[in-house]
């Protein structure tokens, strides 16, 4: 059912797209979330969240180890009781070649749901939360590109624009036609 899906990248305008809450805990989600893995691992990632993969829906997948038993889902999160801040180095799989320091909260919890539909609260500090967030900002439609700063923008604008121009010439928009005149 999955087996074409892909990881989309900037600046396709569906990464941009705020997500929907999940209503169905069902085989088709549990088959999305399989294909969501091995996507997450063919490009060496830590974390995957369904826009993504362009299905404009409230979930994220994410290991941060690379061991089978830390595969982690998370339907329809919430994070709070942010504390802290800390800078880190981080990518993403849907912007490939941009590193970039990003202020992150330090420590956080989520309330979310399990693929079964089971509910989650969890705490997490470091690495996780940093996932967690990045992950997170996917679901509003939030980038990496909207959490850089004027330094970074200016470093990384031939990487952006070259992503840009792939986009345009992998989705050429039609040109308008002309009215026509009536007589």
């Amino acid at each position: 059912m999955y087996d074409n899906l892909k990881i989309i990248t900037y600046p396709d305008p569906r990464l941009k797209q705020p997500s929907v809450p999940v209503s169905d805990f069902n085989e088709n989600l549990r088959q999305l979330v399989t294909r969501m893995f091995e996507l997450m691992r063919q490009a060496k990632g830590v974390g995957l969240a369904a826009p993504q993969v362009a299905q404009n829906i409230r979930l994220f997948v994410m290991n941060a180890t690379g061991q089978p038993e830390d595969d982690r889902v998370y339907v329809n999160p919430i994070l709070s009781e942010a504390d802290g801040d800390e800078e880190a180095e981080e990518g993403c799989l849907s912007i490939p070649g941009l590193s970039v320091n990003v202020i992150r909260s330090k420590h956080l919890r989520m309330q979310a749901h399990d693929l079964q539909g089971n509910p989650i609260d969890q705490s997490a500090s470091g690495y996780l939360a940093r996932i967690w967030q990045h992950e997170y900002d996917h679901l509003n439609g939030t980038l990496l590109t909207d959490r850089m700063g004027p330094v970074a923008k200016l470093a990384n604008r031939r990487l952006l624009r070259e992503l840009e121009e792939k986009y345009a010439a992998e989705h050429p928009t039609p040109s308008p036609r002309k009215p026509t005149k009536k007589r």
